[in-house]
């Protein structure tokens, strides 16, 4: 006669396991729709609200974005050479007269232009990727859809976020993150025409950035730092500030082959790097032909004054949004290096961190305040933290009892038949 040393109830006790499991997971399923639904509601809200807006706004950053797109829209890729003297069309004029720019038919004191003493030419002071984005749409019917494309994109994300929340906690963070990042797409991302494909790289980068670090594979890593480092080299053709977005990437590659000395290391290095240098190449290249030299600026005035610490600048920042998003940021950060054990869960953060100090010490000693600057970092350190901070899938499918309590149940049914419980013979 044999007789089980197992618990008297123990598979009941495992079935009524299994079914809280279940009923768990069914109430996450509920909270992943609920909150997907938040999102299409502020996404819809967002697209009815866009859709209103008129590019004849009296901004002289619109109407120069509008006339780089309208360069393209002429000469194609020959579009990048921005010399007032092309205006041939009168399109300019035209712009500054709608808004009634007092004078708006003399070229020489166009707004948003510089003028290149070592050229003579005066150009746009912009880099031309807002310029070319913007030409990819219609004539007179290009920020609506740009602008559109964004709120999509960053709903679009915001569901990918949901998918991967295992939990009530996350899901509750991924609900607040999506909802506030898909209304950041038309407030304050509005102020500026280059703020639209700014925010839909720092989303994507934020993504891919989480991805990376947490991958083990060498070459996986090497084609996601490629991506990335082009990304970031890309948005610096939409706002030129948005080179600083690489200052993290930079120090944390550097500092990881300085302490490692190994060949992955250095690969990864020399990948962002290089691919960073193919992503701001149009920007080097319009440098070239408008100021005369690639490492020239286009820039003038109070933007290429030298660092100065501004009390009211400081102001500024302190009563605007951008405050409260870097402060956001950087409690999220504290937060990951003192809980979050997930593997490269501590070299987010510490890229987050590098590039966080290097943009907030360069624009709060940069004497110009705009309600958008450093919005960019904000947002691709958020996205970054956001899909660091969740499971990854692999997690929830390596684990029976959530993944598949129905298997989980007949796999403990199993081992009771093989006899994995000790039994002894009276």
């Amino acid at each position: 006669m044999a007789r089980s040393l197992s618990p008297p109830g123990a598979e009941d006790c495992y079935r009524a396991k299994v079914s809280e499991t279940q009923r768990s997971a069914s109430m996450i399923k509920f909270l992943k729709i609920f909150c997907a639904a938040g999102f299409l509601v502020v996404l819809i809200n967002n697209i009815v609200s866009i859709s209103g807006w008129t590019e004849s706004r009296a901004v002289y950053d619109d109407i120069c974005y509008l006339r780089q797109a309208h360069l393209f829209e002429r000469f194609g890729f020959g579009g990048i050479d921005t010399d007032i003297a092309r205006d041939d069309d009168h399109y300019l004029q035209d712009k500054l007269k709608e808004i009634d720019f007092k004078t708006w038919d003399d070229p020489m004191t166009a707004p948003c232009h510089t003028f290149i003493p070592a050229s003579g030419k005066r150009v746009l002071q912009y880099p031309p990727g807002t310029g070319f984005v913007l030409s990819l749409f219609r004539a007179g019917f290009q920020v609506i859809p740009l602008y559109i494309l964004t709120t999509i994109v960053a709903a679009g994300f915001s569901l990918l976020a949901i998918t991967r929340a295992s939990t009530v906690a996350q899901l509750t963070l991924v609900a607040a993150f999506g909802d506030s990042a898909i209304y950041l797409m038309i407030n304050p991302t509005k102020a500026s025409y280059s703020m639209a494909p700014t925010m839909i790289v720092c989303i994507v980068a934020g993504f891919l950035s989480a991805k990376l670090f947490a991958s083990n594979l060498s070459r996986e890593r090497l084609w996601l730092v490629m991506i990335v480092g082009l990304l970031i080299g890309l948005s610096a053709t939409f706002r030129l500030p948005n080179l600083l977005l690489s200052a993290g990437y930079c120090l944390f590659f550097l500092g990881a082959f300085l302490l490692a000395r190994s060949k992955d290391t250095f690969l990864e290095g020399l990948a962002f790097g290089a691919a960073f240098l193919v992503g701001i190449a149009p920007t080097l290249a319009a440098n070239w032909i408008n100021a005369g030299s690639p490492f020239a600026t286009t820039y003038g005035g109070a933007d290429v004054v030298p660092p100065e610490l501004d009390l009211g600048t400081l102001i500024h920042y302190a009563g605007d949004v951008q405050s409260l998003l870097l402060a956001i940021a950087v409690g999220w950060v504290v937060l990951v290096f003192r809980f979050n054990r997930r593997p490269g869960a501590r070299q987010v953060a510490l890229v987050v961190a590098a590039n966080l100090a290097a943009n907030i010490l360069f624009f709060v000693t940069h004497p110009v305040f705009t309600p958008y600057y450093t919005v960019p970092v904000a947002m691709l350190s958020l996205w970054t933290l956001l899909f660091a901070t969740l499971a990854p899938r692999e997690a929830v499918a390596n684990n029976p009892a959530v993944a598949q309590p129905a298997s989980a149940s007949l796999q403990y049914k199993r081992s009771m038949g093989r006899g994995d419980s000790t039994t002894v013979r009276q």
